[in-house]
């Protein structure tokens, strides 16, 4: 009974930190264009606009699918990758194994802050970027419902101007290639 009481607290705990309720989230069909990322977004903001046709890359793990449309360089020398996440399967999805093993970043919560991009030629691996209060700069996620989608994006250190191509990790989820583009 104590182990089920603690389990319960743990999941309540991990659904409290999963950000903004999913009401308040614009739905992925949703025609607007998403917000840039902010420093003062304690949600890490939304992914930058990028063309929902152009699609440069699909991973699947499960029943979760996660789709690249931007991996571009950013003038100030970051890449910022973007795209979709959508929930195939029949329970909710809150991301909590796609967040960083890191202390400062442990209270990101379902968030992106455990992805990478990883250069082979250079052999680096890149990890996100996060703000002066520890938070990553990249989507933290809220309870994804089955069927529902919800934009994302995550920063990085840009690799050398040579590196047009790179692999995008996070969670179990296959490594994907993706082509860099120039901002």
């Amino acid at each position: 009974m104590a182990t089920v009481a603690i389990t319960t607290g743990l999941l309540l705990m991990v659904a409290g930190c999963g950000g903004n309720d999913d009401d308040a989230k614009p739905k992925a069909s949703s025609s607007a264009p998403a917000s840039s990322p902010s420093k003062d977004d304690d949600t890490g903001g939304q992914s930058p606009t990028a063309s929902a046709d152009r699609v440069l890359a699909t991973a699947k793990d499960g029943d979760i699918t996660v789709t690249i449309t931007s991996a571009e360089r950013d003038q100030g020398g970051f890449v910022t990758v973007s795209g979709q996440v959508t929930n195939g399967g029949t329970g909710s999805w809150l991301g909590a194994d796609w967040q960083s093993n890191e202390t400062e970043l442990a209270s990101n919560g379902g968030s992106l802050s455990g992805a990478s991009l990883v250069d082979e030629k250079g052999k680096k691996k890149y990890l996100v970027l996060r703000d002066t209060s520890g938070r990553c700069l990249c989507t933290k996620f809220s309870r994804l419902r089955p069927g529902d989608s919800a934009p994302w994006f995550a920063q990085f250190p840009a690799p050398p101007e040579g590196t047009g191509s790179v692999n995008f990790q996070v969670g179990s989820l296959p490594p994907t290639a993706v082509t860099l583009s120039e901002g």
